[in-house]
Formats: structure tokens, sequence, C-alpha cells
């Protein structure tokens, strides 16, 4: 199907269809194209992909996957009743995940000299009201089963460990609007290209092309935090080497700000990976995510005092100069 499409809108004849993750990929000679469905993406939060993706290409970054127009001069095709797009770069088989953590310091780096404004995926400014409104809808579903029986194992847990994580998600929520009040962002803490939620598995799959719609407009900290506790929760044993690592690689390029090392500090505060374990175990049907995430939570509960103390070591292991940022650190931990 996806040969034929880029023959008929696009006049391109491609060979070699296959499926690379979740999407369709053709290439011609060193060109590749990604076939990626969108749903209903709005014209606006379209445009600023497209102008973020055209600003980093510009700028030297040739894994960017650019929108492919129709002839038409269309950036969207329908095919029934569902909308796709096409992305298309130069294919290079030696592009790797290595010295990830200077990667990502360049790819901010060249997002941070974006001229035009984004405003529809700008999340600059926007944690905490979006972190109260996500807090605010779980304690609707917890003060709904207060008094019932629990229908599961999981809606045992939940009730149970809820509390806790509000507890936490408050003190995020506070930490980061004291650091908003007292401390004054530097040139690194301007907004810049960021992901939706940014691994170790985002540059290192096989379609070796950086995905637009992946993207929002962040501060850098947002893909720091996010790689940090996917890495973690990954083993809790051996995360250590490869924190430093990423974190010394990442400052090769440009060192974090006191204002960027507290922001950072009040994302993984967050207890994102709890929320969006809730969030996904209550909008599924299918019994086997069920079962994935009930083992998912219990596994985030019996490691909750040792996520503790990772936090309450994490500027240590990371060699932060705590005093003389004037960085808080926290009481209870």
């Amino acid at each position: 199907m996806f040969q034929q499409l880029l023959k008929k809108h696009y006049g391109i004849e491609s060979i070699e269809s296959n499926p690379i993750g979740h999407y369709q990929s053709c290439q011609k000679e060193n060109q590749r194209f990604l076939l990626i469905p969108v749903g209903q993406i709005d014209e606006e939060s379209l445009s600023e992909l497209e102008e973020m993706a055209i600003h980093l290409r510009k700028n030297g970054d040739q894994a960017v996957g650019t929108f492919l127009h129709t002839k038409e001069n269309e950036r969207l095709i329908k095919v029934e009743s569902d909308q796709y797009c096409i992305l298309t770069c130069d294919y290079n088989h030696s592009r790797s995940s290595n010295r990830i953590g200077r990667k990502l310091a360049k790819f901010h780096y060249r997002g941070r000299a974006i001229s035009f404004s984004v405003q529809k995926l700008s999340r600059v400014g926007q944690w905490h009201k979006l972190w109260e409104t996500r807090i605010d809808q779980m304690e609707k579903v917890w003060n709904s089963m207060l008094y019932q029986q629990p229908e599961s194992e999981f809606d045992r847990m939940f009730m149970e460990s809820f509390p806790y994580y509000m507890a936490m998600t408050e003190n995020a929520i506070q930490y980061l609007v004291d650091t908003e009040l007292d401390d004054e962002p530097k040139s690194i803490d301007y907004g810049t290209v960021c992901h939706h939620h940014f691994s170790s598995h985002t540059w290192g799959n096989e379609i070796g092309m950086r995905n637009p719609f992946d993207w929002v407009f962040d501060h850098c900290s947002r893909d720091l935090a996010e790689w940090t506790r996917e890495k973690y929760f990954h083993n809790v044993q051996t995360y250590q080497p490869d924190l430093q690592r990423f974190y010394s690689e990442y400052q090769s390029i440009e060192p974090l700000s006191s204002f960027s090392w507290r922001l950072l500090y009040a994302r993984i505060l967050f207890p994102l990976h709890y929320v969006e374990c809730i969030e996904d175990y209550y909008s599924t049907t299918r019994e086997q995510d069920q079962r994935l995430l009930t083992e998912r939570l219990e596994k985030y509960l019996s490691n909750s005092s040792e996520y503790e103390s990772f936090l309450q070591r994490f500027f240590q292991l990371l060699e932060v100069p705590v005093r003389k940022y004037q960085i808080p650190t926290l009481d209870w931990l």
C-alpha cells in the first residue's frame, strides 16, 4: 500500500517496502520514507512540527525526518477515514545510540536557536498546572472508590498508595514553584525541541530517523529527567554508571545551570511513572495489559524506599555543586 501511495500522491517510485517498528517504510536509493498515521492533528501543531524539523535540518541534524509534500503541496494524505504524513531523510546505516548524552545536548542546542514563536506545542512553564490536573483527576477516582471493596489487586494497591504519591506530587510542585520564584534562568534554560518521553530507545532503534511526532517544545530538563527515570527503573541495581556517563557527555557541550538542575529534580520528584501506570490501567479493558500494569505497580510500590534513596543521593551521584548553586534539598528524604 505504501509504495502505491508514494507513486500516486508524490510521484516517487520506491523499492523495498517493509515495516520498521510501528511504521511502514520504503527506500529509494539512499532516501528513506516513513508513513506516519497522525490521527486528528490540528493544522497549527502540524505547521509547528514542520518548522522545527526544517530548522534542525538546516542547522546540521541530518537524522531529522522532514515532511514530504504531495504533488498538490499538501502535508496530509487521507486514506479512507485515516490521515497520514510521510517523513523522509537520508538513510544512514552508521547511526547509533552511542554517546547519546552528547547527541541530545547538540539537539537541544540547535533547538534553542529557533527564532519563531512556538505556541501550540509549548509546555514551557506549564508543568505544575499539568501535574495538578492529572493528580486532581486521579484523586476523584480514588475518592469514588473509598467506600467500596477493591475489585482487584490493582484497586487495592492504588487505594493504599495514592495518598503517598499525592504528597510526593505536592512536594514536586512546591519545589518547581520555588525554583521559578527564587532562581534566575540562564541561556541554557531557553525553550528547545524536546520529546514527549525521551528514553534510551527513542533514538536507538532501527528507524534511524528523528521523528517530529515525538516532539514538544519545552525546557531541556524534560528529556534529561525522563531518560533518567527510564534508566533507573530499567535496572535499579546498575543505573549509576550510565547516569554518570550520560550527564558527563551532555555537559561536555554546555553545563547545566542551577535553574536546570532544580527543574530536572522537580520533574524526577514528580511520580510520573506511578501516574501513568494508574492512568493506563483504568483506561484499558485488555486483561493482558491489566496484568502487566498490576505487576508494574507492584514493582513501583516495593521499590518506593529505594527510589527515595535515589532521590536523596541524586545530586551527590552526579557531583552537582549543591552548595555553590544554593540548590535546596528535601528534609523528608
